[in-house]
């Protein structure tokens, strides 16, 4: 599956945490993300990350023509919910491109825990669902 990352300043910390305690299963993916958070997973993990330019750059934009290209499987998007409300469209953009396509997305540790149990446990794959006729 192809996942994307993208982290809030404040939440960076918190998604290289989250990617240390689930290296496993996301080594066995290929992710890809924002510049900035990318750079300091890799460094935290050794995963291969593709990485864009920095969000306030247009990597989140760069993500969204992945997701709207169907090239995205997952979408893991930890977001402050406190913070200043200047890339609000960018990131309603994002969401809203996750619904239209029907792309799992997480925007707290809470979510991303639930989808990368069901990733690992191989639930989360719902292209074969649908094309199976289930």
């Amino acid at each position: 599956m192809n996942i994307a990352l993208i982290a809030h300043d404040s939440k960076k910390e918190l998604m290289v945490q989250f990617c240390i305690a689930y290296c496993g299963v996301m080594s066995r993916h290929n992710l890809c993300s924002t510049g900035t958070t990318g750079k300091l997973i890799a460094e935290a993990t050794g995963l291969n990350i593709k990485r864009f330019l920095s969000g306030s750059q247009g990597g989140d934009q760069q993500i969204a023509s992945l997701i709207a290209c169907n090239e995205i499987d997952l979408l893991l998007f930890f977001r402050d919910p406190l913070t200043s409300k200047s890339l609000e469209p960018t990131e309603m953009n994002l969401l809203r491109l996750c619904d239209v396509h029907n792309i799992p997305m997480a925007t707290n540790m809470a979510t991303a825990e639930a989808l990368i149990h069901c990733l690992e446990r191989g639930d989360l794959d719902w292209r074969i669902i649908v094309n199976q006729g289930y």
